[in-house]
């Protein structure tokens, strides 16, 4: 008999993902306030810098740079690359809007209308081009305002904040996007709160009870998202979004099968537990007692997360993570602001993190098995150094052979039976790297003449692999 494959369903969302503070620049064009992203130095020590206790939110501009100021200046370029995305064959483009461009400070009472007029400019270019947006609400990009005057999600009265942002654009875009997402990869607070709770834990801190503190406060802002989406846009749809890396035991020793268990539990599946299902898991009611949280929910907060879940599960898949109970340091491997110990059965990329593209099917049938909700993979990419060469191509192989495999897997686990609405591939142009605010760092199908030293005339390029992924959409993942 012979096999056949299941094809990308008919309306698949193909397209390619961005975050407005990796790429806007418009550093304080339109009156746009000061994001968390506006602060966060470049270079290859960011995340160690944002671990430490005590981030400040400062700027300083002797000791550090700040990438993201000018990103790839799509605020002034956008015309030019959502063509390109429409040469492509995108269906749909993801990004976020930027909070301090619609609120400045986060506390306002009235939006910033030069913020307005600008998504407004971009989602009439998009849907010129017979391109829909994807948009996450929250894409590490809170408002240092909030962060300093109030301590960021730590704070119930930003729930109400974020509740006015959220009004207003539902109300401003309604007849404009029907694909919301609410917080950008929200379980990455448990490793890492700067960007995504929007608070650095201080010397001495317990980090436990504010980062849960926050979370809580996250999910009721996302329930409450979900309700007024659904009230003033009918007929749209809105996810969540998480970072999701299956945990793979070390070996079979039943201590590291635990641990692994417990990983995973805690990151990828805590998270989306409250915003799908509802309401918080079992197995974090017993780390709740074991830490010594203790949560301050008002009355109606379960019920609201009850009654307002999501429509889908949007998701980031680089890598998978392998683990055990006792690791050393030279065990340890690199990966997504996380990570675990090598696996010797995968190669890395450039900057460490494992390639499994069978564990992207892995992770599509276990969100499948656990949630029966339609499930988007909204970031997946190689991060690699790429090279011009005299004649101006780019001949990215690597990033196609990567993106290929990873496609393969989607398609093996829609006959699995998984039911997935798209997929977008992270950095479809070359940006500002979230983890090292690095320009070198390149995820596109279109390169950007921009450098880490800050020179470069801005200049696209069209990569091999965007003529190879334009291919992949125009025949619905047939031709790979």
């Amino acid at each position: 008999m012979t096999q056949t494959y299941m094809r990308f369903p008919e309306g698949f969302l193909w397209g390619g993902a961005t975050a407005a503070n990796q790429m806007e620049g418009g550093f304080h064009e339109g009156s746009k306030g000061l994001n968390i992203a506006d602060v966060l130095p470049g270079g290859k020590k960011r995340l160690t810098i944002l671990q430490e206790p005590g981030f400040n939110f400062e700027i300083d501009k002797d000791k550090y740079s700040y990438p993201n100021h000018e990103g790839i200046d799509f605020y002034n370029r956008y015309k030019e690359d959502i063509a390109l995305f429409a040469e492509m064959g995108f269906k749909v483009f993801r990004m976020s809007i930027a909070w301090t461009r619609i609120f400045p400070n986060g506390d306002e009472q009235e939006p910033n209308e030069f913020g307005l007029a600008f998504y407004d400019r971009v989602f009439d270019e998009l849907h010129n081009h017979g391109i829909e947006p994807v948009v996450t609400i929250s894409h590490y990009e809170m408002p240092v305002n909030l962060v300093k005057e109030y301590g960021g999600w730590r704070s119930r009265e930003v729930v109400t904040f974020f509740e006015r942002y959220v009004n207003a654009i539902f109300n401003r875009y309604k007849n404009k996007v029907k694909y919301w997402m609410t917080f950008n990869e929200i379980n990455s607070g448990l490793i890492m709160p700067i960007m995504g709770l929007g608070f650095s834990i201080q010397k001495e801190e317990d980090k436990y009870q504010p980062t849960f503190q926050a979370f809580h406060h996250q999910f009721v802002a996302s329930s409450i998202a979900v309700k007024a989406c659904h009230e003033i846009i009918p007929n749209a749809q809105i996810g969540c979004m998480i970072i999701y890396a299956p945990v793979y035991s070390y070996d079979s020793n039943p201590e590291n099968v635990m641990y692994a268990l417990q990983e995973e539990r805690l990151f990828n599946h805590f998270c989306a537990d409250v915003q799908v299902r509802g309401e918080y898991p079992a197995f974090i009611k017993r780390y709740f007692k074991e830490h010594n949280i203790k949560l301050d929910i008002q009355e109606g907060d379960l019920e609201l997360i009850k009654e307002h879940t999501v429509d889908y599960i949007g998701f980031s898949y680089y890598m998978s993570r392998t683990e055990k109970k006792e690791k050393t340091e030279l065990e340890k491997s690199q990966g997504n602001i996380m990570s675990g110990v090598k696996n010797p059965f995968l190669e890395a990329s450039d900057w460490g993190w494992e390639i499994d593209p069978i564990g992207l099917r892995i992770s599509l049938n276990k969100l499948y098995d656990r949630y029966q909700v339609p499930l988007f993979v909204v970031e997946n990419g190689l991060g690699a150094y790429d090279k011009v060469e005299e004649d101006g191509s780019i001949n990215d192989d690597y990033r196609i052979d990567y993106l290929r495999e990873h496609i393969k897997a989607m398609r093996e686990a829609i006959e699995d039976g998984v039911e997935l609405m798209g997929y977008t591939s992270w950095g479809c142009i070359d940006l500002v790297s979230a983890s090292t605010g690095e320009f070198s760092k390149r995820y596109g199908f279109i390169y950007v003449d921009k450098y880490d030293d800050g020179s470069g005339t801005l200049e696209r390029k069209r990569k091999k692999s965007f003529f190879w992924y334009k291919d992949v959409i125009s025949t619905n993942g047939e031709n790979l």
